[in-house]
């Protein structure tokens, strides 16, 4: 253990290899005497889980300060070497294990939580990082340092209350960027003193400023301006992290809206301060402390009691952590399904899925059925409305619970003829609904009032069920123009109703929803092509085939070279109509982009993994989780990650899943 007598942490320090209740005892000091903007551990928490969260503060603490608090970059480098080596010894299978006491404190915490390394390390390579880099050139350069600075945080928390899926950790990923910015534009005065500027130099640009204006500490109404837009986007980023505290135990979901309160109340300081944080930082008072402890308990009380509360707080969430990794091990996506479902349905219960002015009560109990009929069906589509805001999510409800309802009848069991009977009673009943008569089934009147209120073109839902009568009567496609037909009909409709909800005003938007559209349905039939053909169905062009050698019967799978090349071809097509089609996320309402970019990251990133699977889509069913889906819409709703490329990267040259902002951790 190397000596480290310029920290101050350090004075009460016992001596190396103390045993661990000595070592304890020390993390406990530290956590309960040193400075943060809000406390450790709270009152509220279990007192079971006090001593594990004194040891990681103590861990994340002496870490920092081995970076911040040395002040030789070349000596601040050796010892986070140092302190590296020494967490690096927890985790041996044999040797002597650590030495000094916070890691032998640390130590009984990993083992009782089973917590991994990765965020342990990850803290250091940011420390690592704060030696070396003062400036940050982009946003994605100030996010990719919050990955490793911030998140790992947060992740923690979540651990040693016994959470362990990605749903969870993507919105605690949004809350910690979120609360480190808003340390960064507090302590721009401070950091100064360091030599670091971590507000984007690409931001300072967008204002008239340089990074010498900074340094300089030139506050004028640009540097305002600045201010205010630097907290707009740090408050989206608290917001998309939010639902996180209603998915976890009561004790937990208090912290959690403390520290979202305590970051927000921290913008809130800079703005009462006038936004100058270049002579001093702003800070917030004891008194503040209290009222917003006061404020968070009256509203998890209220939500504790209420006849709304949110599932999450019954017997679910009292399951031992071994009862939640046996769920996961049986199905790894259905807590980030349902954290996601259970958010919504609460939102819904408390507020009113469909409380809009002017909703008669037949509206809002039919749009209550559309959102009930695109929850339960677990689709791509219904986790990306979250991101939009109420009147337009209830909108493409409705319009989704149309189109299931006209693809079921296709689908389902029963004979030809009574399949276009049902089809037909359909097309009727849909354009008595738009004349006004609603009763033919309970989703019209909530679709005739999306049709109304967004002014929807009725065509495009007769198109669908030309679509859906195709799959009645057409089992091959001779042509690739044939198939795109059928395409534009099951699939480009979908698109063209739904930019009416987004909102769109450029003429192109059309053809763009048409082309992402013909994207979306080509990715699914390149992964969908042996379960097609098992029930009679080969969507792929016969031009194709015979230009590969392909016999339909070898569509069963396995996968040979002569489908791979086939498969390929089909996926080179679709990439292109995704290139084609991408920009539409540019070209409709800015509230909408983010839920458009997400759905378009969701089915570009399912082609890229049938190519990284080298196209054998027969041995298993390749898809993207619902904790992905999850990310993507955080990550393109928190701070305006749309502005980027919403396609995936193809093959060896794909980007990392989940973008820039909040993202996974590399390696």
């Amino acid at each position: 253990m190397l000596p480290t007598p310029e920290l101050e942490i350090a004075r009460n320090l016992p001596a190396a290899n103390c045993a661990p209740a000595e070592a304890e005892r020390y993390t406990r000091w530290l956590a309960t005497h040193h400075y943060e903007n809000f406390n450790v551990v709270s009152w509220l928490l279990p007192r079971e889980l006090h001593q594990h969260f004194y040891n990681v503060y103590a861990y994340c603490r002496w870490a920092d300060d081995l970076g911040d608090e040395v002040a030789n970059s070349a000596r601040a480098l050796q010892l986070l070497d140092a302190w590296e080596d020494e967490l690096k010894l927890i985790y041996a299978t044999d040797g002597p294990g650590p030495s000094h006491p916070v890691l032998i404190a640390l130590r009984e915490t990993i083992r009782a939580k089973n917590i991994p390394i990765a965020p342990f390390s990850d803290l250091l390579r940011a420390f690592r990082q704060d030696q070396t880099v003062k400036r940050y050139a982009t946003w994605d350069a100030v996010y990719d340092y919050c990955v490793y600075s911030a998140n790992p945080v947060g992740r923690l928390v979540l651990y040693l209350c016994s959470y362990r899926d990605a749903a969870r950790q993507a919105m605690s990923d949004a809350t910690c960027t979120a609360l480190q910015l808003a340390n960064f534009w507090q302590d721009v005065s401070v950091d100064l003193e360091k030599g670091r500027i971590y507000i984007p130099l690409e931001a300072l640009a967008a204002h008239g400023l340089t990074d010498a204006d900074i340094v300089g500490k030139k506050f004028d109404l640009r540097y305002v301006a600045l201010m205010q837009s630097l907290i707009a986007r740090t408050r989206e980023l608290f917001d998309a992290g939010r639902p996180l505290a209603r998915t976890v135990q009561p004790f937990l979901r208090t912290d959690l809206e403390m520290f979202t309160r305590g970051g927000l109340a921290i913008l809130d300081a800079i703005e009462s301060s006038g936004y100058n944080t270049l002579q001093a930082r702003p800070s917030v008072s004891k008194l503040t402390q209290v009222k917003l402890l006061t404020q968070t308990l009256a509203v998890t009380a209220f939500s504790r009691f209420s006849k709304n509360s949110d599932s999450f707080s019954g017997d679910r969430m009292r399951r031992p952590v071994q009862d939640q990794d046996a769920r996961l091990k049986a199905d790894p996506d259905r807590d980030s399904r349902s954290i996601v479902e259970s958010v919504m349905a609460e939102e819904e219960k408390a507020t009113g899925a469909t409380k809009f002015n002017g909703y008669t009560e037949a509206v809002r109990n039919s749009y209550d059925e559309c959102n009930r009929i695109a929850r339960a069906s677990k689709s791509s589509f219904y986790l990306a409305f979250y991101g939009l805001r109420r009147e337009k999510r209830n909108a493409l409800c409705a319009l989704y619970a149309f189109m299931r309802l006209i693809d079921d009848v296709s689908d389902e069991p029963g004979d030809l003829e009574s399949k276009r009977q049902g089809l037909a009673r359909w097309r009727g009943m849909l354009d008595d609904a738009v004349d006004g008569r609603t009763g033919g089934h309970a989703v019209f009147p909530a679709l005739a009032d999306t049709i109304a209120r967004f002014e929807i073109p009725t065509r495009y839902f007769h198109d669908l069920i030309l679509g859906a009568e195709m799959d009645l009567t057409v089992a091959t496609y001779a042509t690739f123009d044939r198939l795109s037909e059928y395409c534009y009909r099951v699939a480009g409709t979908v698109g063209l109703t739904c930019i009416h909800v987004f909102g769109f005003s450029d003429p192109k938007a059309p053809d763009l929803a048409e082309r992402l559209g013909l994207a979306f349905q080509l990715t699914n039939i390149i992964r969908d092509v042996g379960s097609d053909y098992a029930i009679g169905r080969v969507y792929l062009p016969q031009e194709d085939l015979d230009r590969f050698g392909v016999r339909a019967e070898e569509l069963r799978g396995p996968v040979t070279p002569r489908i791979r090349d086939l498969l390929e071809f089909e996926a080179d097509r679709a990439w292109q109509m995704y290139a084609e089609g991408a920009p539409l996320v540019k070209k409709i309402n800015a509230d909408s982009r983010a839920t458009l970019w997400a759905l378009v990251r969701t089915y570009s990133t399912l082609l890229a993994r049938i190519e990284e699977r080298d196209f054998d889509v027969f041995s298993s069913r390749i898809s993207t989780s619902s904790a992905e889906k999850i990310q993507f819409l955080l990550t393109a709703g928190m701070t305006g990650w749309w502005k980027k490329d919403a396609l995936a990267k193809r093959s060896g040259d794909r980007r990392r899943i989940g973008g820039a902002v909040v993202r996974r951790r590399a390696g």
